[in-house]
């Protein structure tokens, strides 16, 4: 059974930084495309960045040059860093994956529970 296992999440000030982590867990035979997503109150969950196996990123414009996703694929983990927070990043940050379990396997689609971030002005 696979499990994504969000945290670094918080009450941070206008202004500063949080760096979340995401490790997964469970039988994980390849790590492909990960990314971060995140849902604001009242709002659709969105993409904030997302980082392939060949290591191409893609980022929302609200954050560009603020965050940055990476990853450590021997700890099966996937982090960002969030620099310059912004009231408006107040959100429930998700983790997502696409992960193969057996090398036979498809690939399939995993989601963590979540880690609240609030950025106070």
């Amino acid at each position: 059974q696979v499990q994504l296992v969000e945290s670094g999440g918080g009450l941070v000030q206008a202004g500063g930084s949080l760096r979340l982590s995401c490790a997964a867990s469970g039988s994980i035979f390849s790590l492909n495309t990960v990314g971060w997503y995140r849902q604001a109150p009242g709002k659709q969950r969105e993409l904030v960045a997302v980082l392939t196996g060949g290591g191409s990123t893609n980022y929302a414009d609200s954050v560009k040059g603020r965050f940055t996703i990476s990853r450590d694929n021997a700890k099966n983990t996937v982090y960002l860093q969030m620099n310059s927070l912004k009231p408006e990043d107040t959100a429930v940050y998700y983790c997502n994956a696409e992960l193969k379990s057996s090398k036979g396997d498809v690939a399939r689609n995993y989601w963590g529970k979540g880690t609240l971030v609030t950025v106070s002005s």
